[in-house]
């Protein structure tokens, strides 16, 4: 197995400042998503909240099957989080702030414009498993602050960071971007999301990826530093 850069064993919250373990610190910002995300789930109620609907919304059918891959992007945050932290700290630090900007930005959104969707079915088309699944994850996540769509933009920051470790092999780069691409269509199949949730997303994704990784290589030209 191959031995972690860092070694998290030496580590003690009197060490969080140096610059072995600074990068751990950026972990806190997953404590102030869930806290913004129970306050907008349970304060701001539906009745108050702009429905978001697009013409495309129309033509994607619900289909349960889509849970699979939808599910998947749990493990594939926790699973990228945790390779970037034991091998490539730089690049756990560039998700991170990635992630945190799209949650600072998504967060705004639902507070200052509530949004929600009312796509997801009343009756299921079939009973088996995967929609019991389904019928889960409607019970603990409701169809509010849904505009833009946090699945997706997480998920286009993890393909941009694995594009950029050099340490991945192709097939591994490839394997990503296609299971995010799956991931963003199937929020629209399990009607977790309009299909207008996924595309407000990629500008914000944008945004992001011009403040992690572009932005710090115009100022490194300027000032003749490293990013």
């Amino acid at each position: 197995m191959r031995k972690p850069v860092v070694d998290y064993r030496q580590f003690r919250f009197s060490k969080l400042n140096t610059p072995e373990f600074s990068h751990l610190k950026l972990l806190a910002g997953w404590i102030g998503y869930f806290a913004l995300y129970f306050l907008t789930e349970n304060l701001i109620p539906a009745e108050r909240c702009t429905p978001v609907h697009i013409w495309l919304d129309d033509i994607i059918p619900f289909c349960e099957v889509f849970v699979i891959p939808y599910t998947s992007w749990f493990l594939l945050i926790v699973v990228s989080l945790l390779w970037f932290l034991l091998y490539d700290p730089k690049q756990f630090s560039n998700l991170q702030i990635y992630i945190i900007i799209t949650q600072i930005a998504a967060m705004a959104v639902y507070i200052l414009f509530p949004n929600r969707q009312d796509l997801r079915p009343t009756v299921f088309p079939r009973d088996n498993f995967l929609t019991d699944v389904v019928r889960f994850i409607y019970a603990f996540d409701t169809n509010t602050g849904v505009c833009p769509s946090l699945h997706a933009a997480y998920s286009f920051g993890i393909a941009s960071a694995w594009l950029r470790e050099k340490d991945a092999a192709p097939w591994t780069k490839a394997f990503i971007v296609i299971l995010v691409i799956i991931i963003c269509v199937a929020v629209t199949f399990v009607k977790q999301h309009s299909a207008l949730d996924v595309i407000v997303a990629i500008p914000l994704g944008i945004f992001a990826e011009w403040f992690v990784y572009i932005r710090p290589k115009r100022k490194a030209a300027r000032t003749g530093g490293a990013v």
